[in-house]
């Protein structure tokens, strides 16, 4: 395993030179147009998660794509997601207002932004704009779901239902980008985490290391994405390294649904 020698989206210093943001490359390939074997469930696992949520919101937002944000784990950071502006050159409120952010604090509240807010969220957006879909980008996926004051009895079923609707928005083609923060091995729920990337098209692992938060692949890609000629994605190593940022305050530009 070696560092990524990439500029990092938020540290702003070069580890590199001549290269893009490794994030942006995967960004970039898949939300691609017009690949119908491109993953549709795509899963980053592990710390620092709730940070690249939030850059990657911004990275679609700045793309010109409406993003509705699902957010179990109150990691959203809304001064991430803006700062890609800096970059593309576009004002912070243009990449905020194309971003819809709704929160959930119980896993009853995540299965029904799952089963009922969204679908009617999507169903706004094609009344809207009938040609795009937006992108789903869900933070903490279990993070509600780990609260034991709930039976195990309640959980499964209430999770396997938020993910059969989850798989039903997929095959309509609604793409879909999970990131959830390390559940502890030692939880009676850790098994939700292996449940998740089993379900999962493309599963990406986050691990934190001196240099920050460093991804690596361990699931899908069957089909031949490369980030670019010299950088193909493989079965083990790339990505990028992150700093992640906390913050309290939501700007008045974030819409809240």
């Amino acid at each position: 395993m070696r560092n990524a020698d990439f500029p990092s989206p938020f540290r702003g210093e070069g580890l590199g030179e001549g290269r893009e943001d490794p994030l942006e490359e995967i960004l970039f390939q898949l939300t691609l147009d017009g690949v119908p074997s491109s993953p549709k469930k795509i899963l980053f696992r592990g710390e620092g998660t709730g940070g690249i949520a939030s850059y990657a919101a911004g990275w679609m937002a700045g793309k010109g794509m409406d993003v509705i944000v699902l957010d179990g784990a109150n990691r959203f950071n809304p001064y991430i997601a803006s700062s890609f502006a800096r970059k593309a050159l576009i004002s912070p409120e243009e990449i905020l207002k194309r971003i819809r952010i709704a929160r959930a604090f119980t896993c009853y509240q995540m299965a029904t932004l799952m089963g009922e807010r969204l679908p009617s969220l999507l169903k706004e957006e094609r009344a809207t704009v009938p040609t795009k879909k937006p992108w789903v980008i869900l933070l903490g996926p279990i993070t509600t779901f780990l609260d034991e004051d709930v039976s195990e009895r309640e959980i499964r079923p209430l999770f396997e239902r938020s993910l059969q609707k989850m798989e039903e928005m997929a095959l309509r083609g609604i793409p879909f980008f999970l990131f959830q923060p390390s559940v502890p091995s030692d939880s009676r729920r850790a098994y939700l985490t292996k449940r998740l990337s089993h379900f999962s098209d493309l599963v990406w692992r986050v691990c934190l290391e001196d240099g920050g938060p460093q991804v690596f692949l361990e699931k899908g890609l069957t089909v031949n994405i490369s980030l670019n000629p010299k950088h193909e994605i493989r079965n083990s190593k790339q990505i990028l390294m992150i700093k992640a940022q906390k913050s309290e305050l939501i700007p008045k530009n974030v819409l809240e649904i």
